[in-house]
């Protein structure tokens, strides 16, 4: 039986005020959503220094100019993503492993992209000290997707991109939906893309500001070293 520690007692509590405050207040409204945004813990995706500063409403560093998103990004995004529990779930730009984590909590198999191997074996290490077992994370140069799992039916790009990836869209299952930042280096808007048979609807979102797509379909023309 696990033992409560004064500390998780003291994070459960930030992470329901976390829930209210930043992501009900502001129009979140999915409760499979909102309740594993309650039971995830967020400090434990974020640098030791930082964890006083997990439940803020803010991105944070996590290493390699990287950075975990704001939990009303990160909520906004799943919510537009709409997954559901049979769902398979790709995320492009796993970094430390929250989304992932999420999208392991509300499908039933994801599988994350990072390109920094030090990230990537960081975000395995904490899912696997979180008993996260239907997760999947490997290194590489993942802006043109994995298409040895595909197709997904949700595809979260967690890095912004200048286009809508054609090669991720292409992964997409029937019925699935792609929701990834679009737009230039300092601002984007969250795009969606619905797959219905041969058709796609896109539909715009929220605006937003995300850490740069790396590798050949991102701001790079070729995958930078990592």
């Amino acid at each position: 039986m696990a033992v409560t520690t004064d500390e998780d007692s003291r994070m459960a509590a930030r992470r329901d005020e976390m829930v209210e405050e930043q992501l009900v207040r502001r129009g979140i409204a999915d409760q499979r959503l909102l309740a594993a945004m309650r039971a995830l813990p967020r400090h434990c995706f974020v640098e030791p220094a930082l964890r006083h500063l997990a439940y803020e409403d803010r991105p944070l560093p996590i290493g390699g100019e990287q950075t975990i998103s704001q939990p009303f990004m990160v909520a906004r995004v799943t919510e537009l993503a709409a997954p559901r529990p049979t769902d398979r779930a790709l995320e492009v730009g796993t970094g430390c492993g929250y989304q992932l984590a999420l999208l392991a909590q509300l499908c039933a198999e994801a599988w994350g992209i990072e390109l920094l191997p030090a990230l990537a074996e960081r975000a395995r290490a904490t899912l696997a000290a979180l008993g996260v077992t239907n997760a999947t994370v490997a290194s590489f140069d993942g802006s043109g997707g994995w298409e040895q799992h595909a197709p997904y039916d949700v595809i979260i790009v967690s890095a912004a991109a200048p286009r809508i990836p054609s090669l991720l869209v292409a992964q997409l299952a029937e019925g699935g939906r792609l929701v990834v930042p679009v737009g230039g280096p300092d601002e984007q808007q969250l795009a969606r893309v619905r797959r219905s048979g041969d058709s796609y609807e896109t539909t715009f979102d929220t605006r937003c500001r995300y850490v740069n797509l790396l590798g050949r379909y991102g701001f790079e023309h070729t995958p930078p070293l990592a």
